[in-house]
């Protein structure tokens, strides 16, 4: 049985997202409550070039940097 996903925090959602990868519910769960709470969402223009694709690059880096850190957090 799942829990109810709309009690959980959001970082409670991701955890259980990275412990049960392949359910694809709670991937839309999460992403959907993430795009809802995204104020704070910076854009990037779509990688087409070489200087904008290591701007992404770096991008990716700089989120995953982040989320771990908060994962470390948490935990």
């Amino acid at each position: 049985m799942k829990p109810d996903f709309d009690t959980m925090s959001t970082a409670e959602l991701r955890a259980y997202l990275l412990a049960h990868r392949d359910d694809d519910e709670t991937f839309y769960q999460l992403a959907d409550r993430l795009e809802a709470n995204g104020n704070d969402t910076v854009l990037y223009p779509a990688p087409n070039s070489p200087e904008t694709i290591a701007l992404m690059e770096t991008a990716i880096r700089e989120h995953i940097q982040k989320l771990d850190e908060q994962h470390q957090q948490q935990g």
